[in-house]
């Protein structure tokens, strides 16, 4: 009896020259969204809103040295981060995402604008007041040491003027505080407006010293730093900071765009 249940089944299934297809899914997941990028030193950060698509798989991180052209796998991952190591300081890279569906499905490249710069950054610098320690009181973000408040490579220098505490440029350099931080990176784009006037009767501008805040500063060169101060004393600021080494940028602004011509190429060496 089972016997003829089988060729009874197989009558029906195969009768009439007709056979049963397995039906494939073809259909991609839609592509990451809200793809952001944060440089550090010698490290870019990425990360984007989860996939929402019920086969999903996992994600591809790609990588391109301009918004077109050939994107480079670097990364897959099951999360929506990845943090890129392969980076070079002073080098911009250009990020997209895709998502994999469980039957190898690839999505469009994410469509957001996102790049990042790696910079050389520092914690947790010290610099003195300059009427008691002038040979101690400057900072230079290009060298990346203590200069005297008075030369040529100073990008600021530390003032204890009665008891009020200045972060002091020269007339050829500008600064501002952009208020208080709870990090370094908070301040991710550097405005080109709002700097602080020249002091009167002299030729150095000056910013009120005050703990948890962050200033920008647009060195001679054209080149953009922050700092963050992270403490003071009668004696000393201490700080954190971070130097753009590309002439002329303020570093990230988010902008949404097309993908034509936009590529996917193999994985990284």
């Amino acid at each position: 009896m089972k016997y003829l249940k089988i060729l009874l089944l197989s009558a029906f299934l195969f009768g009439c020259g007709k056979s049963v297809q397995p039906v494939y899914d073809t259909t991609p997941p839609p592509p990451p969204t809200n793809v952001q990028v944060t440089a550090y030193d010698t490290e870019v950060d990425i990360t984007w809103n989860p996939s929402t698509a019920y086969d999903f798989s996992h994600y591809n991180v790609y990588v391109n040295n301009s918004y077109q052209g050939d994107y480079l796998r670097i990364a897959s991952t099951t999360d929506n981060f990845y943090a890129d190591l392969d980076v070079d300081n002073g080098t911009t890279y250009y990020y997209a995402v895709t998502a994999v569906d469980i039957n190898g499905n690839e999505s469009e490249l994410s469509y957001d604008l996102a790049y990042a710069i790696p910079r050389p950054e520092g914690f947790n610098e010290i610099v003195y007041d300059y009427r008691n320690y002038p040979d101690e009181s400057g900072y230079s973000f290009a060298l990346e040491s203590r200069e005297p408040y008075d030369s040529q490579n100073t990008d600021f220098f530390f003032e204890n003027y009665q008891g009020t505490f200045y972060l002091d440029v020269w007339a050829d350099t500008d600064i501002q505080d952009v208020g208080p931080t709870t990090s370094i990176y908070d301040v991710t784009v550097a405005p080109t407006t709002g700097w602080v006037p020249l002091g009167q009767g002299e030729n150095i501008k000056y910013a009120e010293a005050v703990i948890g805040h962050t200033y920008i500063i647009w060195t001679v060169d054209n080149h953009f730093a922050k700092i963050r101060v992270t403490n003071i004393t009668p004696q000393r600021v201490q700080f954190d900071w971070a130097y753009q080494l590309v002439a002329g940028e303020t570093h990230l602004k988010k902008i949404t765009r097309s993908n034509a011509e936009r590529h996917l190429t193999f994985e990284r060496n």
